[in-house]
């Protein structure tokens, strides 16, 4: 981490501007940080280095995980209208369906896919919706929702403004000096700013990661890769959606135009350089072996690996880091854009609590211990999904045994389990099995969810029993939550629950169990008193 030993002393003679947090990066993650801070009443400046939204190809939907926290902050009607707007092109594509206004209006709503396992298409009809692990998600969509990374920045860009976080854009963070009593933070254009913390949502390249010293171990990649969206002619032989050939892998589709390409031949020698028509042509032509295929213009592209790393703590003092800063891997399973939404709700809470004087900074280390393990988890998982997608003979066999098992409904029902994100859970102190799990949307007798109770960014405390004694619990700590009270029909035997701000059950009892000290445990470990 880098310090200047006059720092704090040049601070009282500046007039530099003060902020609780900055967060360097304005992508999905750091927008939707901020708002969680906002939210928790952080004053929150983003600087993000890019003028404009990136509209490169990445990220093409979010996961159920995903999706269920941005429908717990009253998110999921604008996702609806994304995906929908994105639907009829993908439907269009697969021709499945006939253009016009008029079929349009009679199309039926057109089947799922259940995601992909290094690149073996698991079929929505195969995926079993009453798996327990899926039962409680709620109105969010039990598979994902297809929101290209552009669009979602842009709506996250949206919801920041309208909470009031500054944002401000062509503007790169060039170093800081941090100390106990906050950090100094030098901009590329303007004067420095002042806060008490700062978050590194800065990409996989991160220079807050980078300048605070923080290692990032991993494994080294072996693959180059290509995504874009082009004009070409000469592919009516490619095959469409994702197709493995005795060299690699191939992508043509959902739309026209986009491609992607997989080959074991160890990384680019320059990432950063300009992916060009050339390039494009001779990978998707070696990959696909069809020779004909021609790409005439790149509208969209950038090259991928496999390289897989995970920083060795997500905190240094008040420098934090949160999604491809802090983790990054390769793109199969589509799980990096959700892990780092995770990572901001679980951190976007604490970190407020902790600007406003709710919590000590001890309730930090909390967020490290909870998102490493997810983190390293999907590392893992995509590390295992390269040795499937490998063009070798040992691999092949492998990737048969997979396919077989993926085309079984308890294949891709637990494939998709671990895809969605839904089995994510923390290690919490509690008995009751929901308790470190993300909370049930249950449903109530006047027709309301418990996700739509977290709209506002607060713990709220379930009274599912009409219990005076248990909702006197919480009097002590004033606004730090809410209280509902309600009748839960689906779940009689549930009588309290009392569920973080990010949506993850604390404490949860059925009948009088836990009712005692266990329920004081959690407020006292989650919450400060009023």
């Amino acid at each position: 981490m880098t310090t200047t030993h006059d720092s704090r002393n040049d601070r009282n003679d500046r007039n530099d501007e003060t902020y609780d947090v900055v967060v360097a990066g304005g992508g999905p993650v750091g927008l939707f940080l901020a708002g969680e801070l906002r939210l928790g009443g952080a004053n929150v400046l983003v600087v993000e280095r890019l003028a404009e939204v990136d509209v490169t190809i990445k990220a093409g939907g979010i996961n159920t995980a995903g999706a269920v926290a941005l429908y717990r902050r009253g998110m999921l009607p604008e996702l609806a209208e994304a995906w929908e707007r994105n639907r009829w092109r993908l439907q269009a594509f697969l021709g499945e369906r006939e253009t016009g206004a008029e079929a349009e209006r009679a199309a039926p709503t057109p089947p799922k896919f259940a995601g992909h396992f290094a690149g073996i298409m698991m079929r929505g009809d195969l995926f079993d919706g009453s798996d327990p692990a899926f039962a409680d998600v709620g109105p969010a969509d039990r598979v994902g929702l297809g929101v290209p990374q552009a669009e979602l920045e842009r709506i996250l860009g949206a919801r920041a403004e309208r909470l009031g976080v500054e944002v401000r854009r062509g503007v790169e963070l060039t170093g800081f000096d941090a100390d106990e009593d906050g950090v100094l933070i030098h901009l590329g254009t303007g004067g420095p700013v002042r806060a008490g913390w700062l978050v590194g949502c800065d990409g996989g390249r991160s220079t807050v990661r980078k300048l605070a010293g923080i290692g990032f171990p991993g494994t080294e990649p072996e693959i180059t890769g290509y995504q874009a969206v082009v004009e070409m002619s000469g592919g009516e032989r490619l095959g469409k959606g994702w197709t493995t050939t005795d060299v690699g892998t191939y992508v043509n589709g959902p739309f026209p135009g986009r491609i992607l390409t997989v080959e074991f031949d160890g990384p680019p020698a320059d990432r950063t350089a300009p992916v060009t028509a050339d390039e494009l042509q001779a990978a998707l032509r070696r990959v696909s072996g069809v020779p004909e295929v021609t790409v005439h213009e790149v509208h969209s592209s950038t090259r991928f690996t496999d390289n897989a790393r995970q920083a060795s703590t997500y905190r240094q003092g008040r420098v934090l880091l949160a999604g491809d800063a802090a983790h990054v891997h390769s793109p199969f399973g589509g799980q990096g854009l959700n892990l780092g939404l995770g990572d901001a709700m679980n951190l976007g809470w604490k970190l407020a609590a902790v600007t406003q004087g709710r919590a000590p900074e001890s309730l930090l280390d909390s967020y490290t211990a909870e998102r490493h393990p997810v983190g390293a988890w999907v590392l893992d998982w995509t590390r295992a999904q390269i040795a499937v997608m490998r063009p070798d003979r040992h691999a092949r066999a492998l990737r048969r045994v997979v396919t077989d098992l993926a085309m079984t409904t308890a294949g891709t029902t637990y494939l998709v389990k671990q895809i969605s994100g839904v089995r994510q859970r923390y290690d919490l102190p509690g008995e009751h099995p929901s308790t470190g799990g993300s909370a049930p949307d249950l449903e109530f007798s006047d027709g309301t969810r418990l996700g739509e109770c977290l709209h506002g960014g607060r713990a709220v405390l379930f009274d599912l029993a009409d219990d005076p004694k248990l909702r006197a619990r919480a009097e002590e700590y004033g606004d730090r939550m809410d209280v509902v009270t309600a009748v839960c029909p689906g779940r009689p035997e549930l009588t309290g629950l009392l569920v973080r701000p990010d949506g993850f059950v604390a404490w949860a009892a059925d009948g009088d169990d836990g009712r005692g000290d266990e329920l004081a445990d959690a407020l006292a470990r989650w919450f400060v008193t009023a």
